[in-house]
C-alpha cells in the first residue's frame, strides 16, 4: 500500500484567540460564563446624571475661579506694587536702578500680602521675587515672607543686627535725618525767610556750623548754630520715679572764615587785554599832521611813496587803480557828487509826494458811500461766519494737533539722527553764502590729537563768572581733612539753625516723609565746569541730542541743565592738547563726558540722569548713569564739521575736485588745510580751477573715482548753565544755589 507524501505547510496563520477582533461570538460568551457586563453610567442619557454632572463642573469651575483670584490678588501685592504678573512697575523699576548707581549699603528684601497667598503658590511667588531682586543685588539670598510670623521675625532681627555696607562716596560727608522740623520767621529784610529749626541725629561724619547744608529742592543755605538736643533720661526708683531734662548747649557755631553763599564771580572787564596808545603815538595826536612836503625822502634802493587823498573807505587795492590828474580834482568831484545826490533825493522826495497823493486820490476814487442799513448787514454777514467751538472739543483738536507736532518733531529727530550715523559731521557747503564767511569761527587741525591749541584763547565771559582750581587733587585732599576734623562728631543729637530759609521749605515736610539734610564740603558751592562719565541706560531706546533738557542727579543734588557731550578719551586722559571731539547724540554702547557749568564736586561721585516724561507725566525715564570725573577748565570741546567733494576727474594721484566750494576765493582761503579721503589717503590743494569751485589736488596714493574728499574743520564750543531742580509739586520759587550774598569774593578765577 502506498502513502502519498505531503509538505508541511509553511505559510498557516492562527489567530490569537486573547485578540477581542479575532474573538467570535460564541468563544466570547463560553468566556463570560454567564456574567453581565455593566454598561457605563456616561454612556446611558439620563436627567439626573446630567444634572449631578452639570453640578460638579460649575463647582470645580468655581474652585478655579478662586485660585485664579488669589492668584492675581497676590501678585498684586508684590514688591513696590506690582501688578499683572509683574514684579515692579516702571516706578518701582526706576527706584531700584536709580538706588543701584547710587550704592545699596545693605539689602533686605521682603514680601507682604493682605491675603496670605497658599501653600501651593508661595514658592513660586518668592522664588520669582528672588530671581527680580538679584538682578539689581546678586548678594541676596533669600525674600522674607512678613506674612509668616517665623520669616517676619526673622527679617526683624536682620534689620537690627545686620551692618550697612560701606559706600565709598559718603565717606567724610555728613547728613542728618529730620526728626521734627521748626520754622521762625525774621525780622530783617529777608522777607519770608526764616530760621529752619532740624532736630537730628548726626550721621558720617562731623557737621560744621561754618559749611553749607543742602536742602533737596530748596538749594544750599547758611547754618546759624548747632545745638545740642538730648532725650530726656527717665529713672526709675519705684514711687520716686522722675525724668531729668538736660539743658541744649551750643555745639558749633558760625563764624568770620565761615563759607559765603556767593557761587558766582562778577568779570572784571578792564582786567582784560587793553591796546592803550604809548606816548609816541599821544604826542603824534597833539601835533598837526605832516604834509606831503614835509615827508622825509625814501631810502636809497627802495620805491619811494606817494601820498594819495582818496574817498573815505577806499581800500589800498582800490586806491592803487586811481589816477594822478584825478587824485587833484577828488574834492571838488566828491563836493559835486554830493550836491548831485542831495539834487536826486530832493527830487525823489517831490516824486514819492507826488505819487502818494495820487495814491490818496486813487483811493478816494475807490470808496464808495455805504448806508448805515449795508453796514449793519455786512457786520452781521461778518459776524454769522465765525463761530467758536465748544471747549472741549477745542481742547481735544488742539490735543491732537500738539500729539501730530510732537510725533513729526521726533520723526524728523529720528531722521536727523540716522544720516549723522551713516554720514557723521558732514555738511553741505552752502551756495548762497562764501564758505569763509559762513565758517569764519572754524579751524583746521593737521593732527586733532597734537596739534597745539590755546585753552585760554577768545574765552567768553562766563569764564569770568566761574572758579577754577589750581590743583584739583591737592584741594581735594585738604578740604576733606577738615571736614573730618571740625565740626559735631557723628552720632550725637543736635537742632541745626538754618538761615534765610523759605517758609515753603517747611511746609514741605511731612512726619511720614524723610526730611533729610547734607553737609557739604568748603567750595562745593562755587560754580565751576564740571564733566561728568557717563553710559547710556541700554532699556532707554529715546534719541537723546546734546543740549537737550536733562535733569542730574549727582549725590544729593539735582539739577536741570542742558548738557554738551563729548568723546572720552581711553583711559581718561587729557592727551597731549587736552581736545575733545563734540559728539552730537548721546549713544549706546560708549562712555561719554557730558559737561555744564554747575556746582564744585569733589571725589568720585555718582550721577543718573533723567528725562521727564511729556506724553503721560508719569515715572522719569533714566537715559543714563555714571560718575563725576574732574572740574577741567582747560578741556577744549571741539565741534568738527567735515566738507566733502566729489573726484570729477582722476590721473593716478592727482585728481580735479568739486562740489566741495563754489567759489574760488574759497579755494585760496581753505587751500593750507589737509585733506583726506575715506579710504584713508591724504593730500592738499595745489591750485584753483576756473570760477566755480573746481580745484586740482595731490594725495599720497591713487584715487578712485568712487572716494570722497572731505576737509574738516573744528570750533570750540562752551557748556551751559544749570539751576537747581524743584519737584513739580513744589509751589516753592526754585532758589537758585540759595541766597547770592553782597560783594565780591576774593579767589582766583578765569576772565575772558
Amino acid at each position: 500500500m502506498s502513502h502519498s507524501h505531503s509538505h508541511r505547510p509553511t505559510l498557516k496563520q492562527e489567530n490569537k484567540k486573547f485578540k477581542s477582533r479575532h474573538a467570535t461570538k460564541s468563544s466570547i460568551k463560553d468566556l463570560a460564563k454567564g456574567r453581565i457586563v455593566r454598561k457605563s453610567p456616561k454612556s446611558v442619557a439620563r436627567a439626573s446624571l446630567a444634572a449631578a454632572q452639570t453640578r460638579l463642573n460649575r463647582q470645580n469651575q468655581a474652585k478655579q475661579n478662586q485660585l485664579k483670584k488669589r492668584h492675581e490678588l497676590v501678585s498684586a501685592l508684590k514688591l513696590f506694587g506690582g501688578v499683572d504678573e509683574k514684579e515692579v512697575d516702571s516706578w518701582g523699576e526706576l527706584t531700584l536702578r536709580c538706588l543701584q548707581s547710587q550704592g545699596l549699603p545693605e539689602v533686605i528684601t521682603v514680601a507682604d500680602s493682605a491675603t496670605p497667598p497658599d501653600l501651593k503658590s508661595r514658592p513660586g511667588i518668592l522664588k520669582s521675587l528672588l530671581s527680580f531682586i538679584q538682578y539689581f543685588s546678586p548678594s541676596q539670598a533669600r525674600v522674607h515672607d512678613l506674612t509668616v510670623p517665623s520669616n517676619a521675625l526673622n527679617a526683624a532681627r536682620a534689620v537690627c543686627e545686620g551692618r550697612p555696607n560701606l559706600i565709598r562716596w559718603r565717606e567724610g560727608r555728613s547728613y542728618l535725618l529730620g526728626e521734627s522740623v521748626e520754622w521762625e520767621s525774621q525780622t530783617d529784610d529777608n522777607v519770608g525767610k526764616g530760621i529752619l529749626k532740624v532736630t537730628g541725629v548726626i550721621r558720617g561724619a562731623p557737621l560744621s556750623a561754618k559749611r553749607l547744608v543742602h536742602i533737596p529742592d530748596f538749594g544750599d543755605f547758611q547754618v546759624d548754630k548747632v545745638m545740642s538736643a538730648p532725650l530726656p533720661r527717665h529713672h526709675k526708683s519705684g514711687a520716686n520715679a522722675m525724668s531729668m531734662e538736660e539743658e541744649p548747649v551750643v555745639l558749633s557755631e558760625s563764624a568770620d572764615d565761615a563759607e559765603s553763599l556767593t557761587s558766582r564771580l562778577e568779570p572784571d572787564t578792564m582786567s582784560n587785554e587793553q591796546t592803550w596808545p604809548t606816548e609816541d603815538e599821544l604826542n603824534s595826536q597833539n601835533q598837526p599832521s605832516a604834509s606831503a612836503s614835509d615827508l622825509p625822502d625814501a631810502k636809497w634802493g627802495t620805491t619811494p611813496k606817494s601820498v594819495k587823498k582818496v574817498p573815505r573807505g577806499t581800500s589800498a587795492y582800490q586806491a592803487a587803480w586811481i589816477i594822478e590828474d584825478e587824485d587833484e580834482n577828488n574834492e571838488e568831484n566828491w563836493s559835486d557828487e554830493e550836491d548831485e545826490g542831495m539834487e536826486e533825493d530832493e527830487s525823489i522826495r517831490e516824486i514819492t509826494e507826488k505819487g502818494s497823493e495820487l495814491a490818496v486820490e486813487a483811493e478816494d476814487e475807490d470808496l464808495v458811500e455805504l448806508t448805515n442799513e449795508d453796514m449793519e448787514s455786512e457786520a452781521k454777514r461778518s459776524t454769522a461766519a465765525f463761530q467758536d467751538l465748544d471747549m472741549e472739543v477745542e481742547n481735544q483738536q488742539h490735543a491732537e494737533w500738539v500729539a501730530m507736532r510732537a510725533q513729526e518733531k521726533e520723526a524728523d529727530r529720528a531722521k536727523a539722527e540716522t544720516e549723522d550715523q551713516a554720514f557723521p559731521d558732514e555738511i553741505d557747503t552752502p551756495r548762497d553764502v562764501l564758505a569763509r564767511t559762513r565758517f569764519q569761527k572754524y579751524r583746521g587741525l593737521k593732527s586733532f590729537r597734537t596739534s597745539p591749541w590755546d585753552p585760554y584763547e577768545n574765552l567768553p565771559v562766563d569764564y569770568g563768572r566761574i572758579f577754577r582750581f589750581e590743583d584739583y587733587e591737592r584741594t581735594r585732599r585738604n578740604v576733606r581733612r577738615k571736614a573730618e576734623t571740625e565740626g559735631v562728631q557723628p552720632g550725637r543729637r543736635v537742632t541745626v539753625y538754618i538761615k534765610a530759609v523759605p517758609k515753603t521749605c517747611a511746609d514741605s515736610w511731612r512726619p511720614e516723609a524723610p526730611f533729610v539734610l547734607f553737609g557739604l564740603w568748603q567750595h562745593e558751592h562755587k560754580t565751576t565746569v564740571g564733566h561728568f562719565a557717563i553710559q547710556r541706560n541700554t532699556e532707554y531706546d529715546g534719541i537723546v541730542k546734546s543740549k537737550d533738557p536733562l535733569i542730574f542727579c549727582v549725590g544729593p543734588r539735582r539739577f536741570r541743565t542742558n548738557p554738551i557731550f563729548s568723546q572720552h578719551t581711553r583711559g581718561g586722559g587729557k592727551g597731549v592738547n587736552n581736545v575733545h571731539k563734540f559728539e552730537r547724540y548721546l549713544r549706546h554702547g560708549n562712555t561719554t563726558i557730558a559737561t555744564f557749568y554747575g556746582p564744585m564736586v569733589f571725589g568720585k561721585v555718582p550721577c543718573f540722569v533723567l528725562r521727564e516724561n511729556e506724553t503721560d507725566g508719569q515715572a522719569p525715564y533714566l537715559v543714563a548713569t555714571g560718575t563725576f570725573m574732574n572740574p577741567d577748565t582747560t578741556r577744549i570741546i571741539a565741534k568738527r564739521i567735515v566738507l566733502t567733494g566729489h573726484p570729477f576727474k582722476v590721473h593716478r594721484k592727482t585728481a580735479t575736485v568739486r562740489y566741495m566750494f563754489f567759489n574760488p576765493g574759497d579755494v585760496m582761503y581753505f587751500k593750507p588745510i589737509q585733506l583726506h579721503t575715506k579710504h584713508g589717503r591724504t593730500g592738499h590743494i595745489t591750485e584753483s580751477l576756473g570760477t566755480h569751485g573746481y580745484f586740482k589736488a595731490h594725495f599720497d596714493g591713487v584715487i578712485t573715482q568712487m572716494d570722497t574728499i572731505c576737509l574738516n574743520l573744528y570750533k570750540r564750543v562752551y557748556p551751559r548753565w544749570s539751576e537747581v531742580w524743584s519737584a513739580p509739586s513744589n509751589t516753592a520759587k526754585v532758589i537758585e544755589n540759595g541766597a547770592e550774598a553782597n560783594g565780591a569774593v576774593e579767589g582766583e578765577s578765569m576772565q575772558e
